[in-house]
């Protein structure tokens, strides 16, 4: 399914919001529960999150950092842990590889590589960025472990997947792969 600036989730997820990013006063638990089940896409910007609250209000474009798998995260959690790369453009798909649903994964988040679950993937289209082979990543969205507890947002280079009916070796990111660099034309 291809959105534009806005699209759905493949699944709606039970996360806990920052009330600090949806109130100007917090009455009660920091983290309140909410139904995520949106994306927003703008260039330059970090992924935008839409979900409601329990009172029934809906925000839209919320950050990464805003919201967490519990109501007692890990603190603190900045920009740069939530996510690598800014958005490339407006136009994106949602997609959830039946393949990789659920699996365990090592995530690399700053200087740290946290484990964590694949929840979906989310492909750019139409953008300078996706044409170009060395830069083609999808982003993938996870959810790690306890205590982190935290939405984290990657491309393909930092992330790797235990499968273990197929993988080998304990969870480790390996080296010296290469960066796809060339593209390829049967005319």
């Amino acid at each position: 399914m291809i959105h534009s600036l806005v699209g759905p989730l493949p699944r709606h997820h039970y996360v806990f919001v920052d009330a600090t990013f949806t109130h100007r006063e917090i009455h009660g638990p920091r983290y309140q529960p909410a139904v995520w089940f949106g994306l927003t896409s703008t260039p330059g910007r970090m992924w935008g999150c839409t979900v409601m609250l329990e009172n029934g209000a809906v925000f839209c474009s919320l950050p990464p950092h805003a919201l967490a798998f519990s109501m007692h995260p890990e603190e603190p959690w900045t920009v740069t842990d939530a996510q690598t790369w800014d958005c490339y453009g407006y136009d994106f798909s949602t997609v959830e590889y039946p393949y990789l649903a659920g699996l365990r994964c090592l995530v690399k988040t700053g200087n740290e590589e946290l484990p964590g679950q694949h929840l979906f993937s989310v492909a750019p289209i139409g953008d300078g960025f996706s044409a170009q082979p060395e830069q083609a990543k999808e982003f993938h969205f996870i959810r790690l472990d306890d205590p982190n507890s935290r939405l984290c947002v990657v491309p393909t280079d930092r992330v790797v997947y235990e499968e273990r009916s197929f993988t080998t070796g304990p969870l480790a990111f390996p080296h010296g792969l290469a960066r796809q660099t060339e593209i390829y034309s049967c005319e």
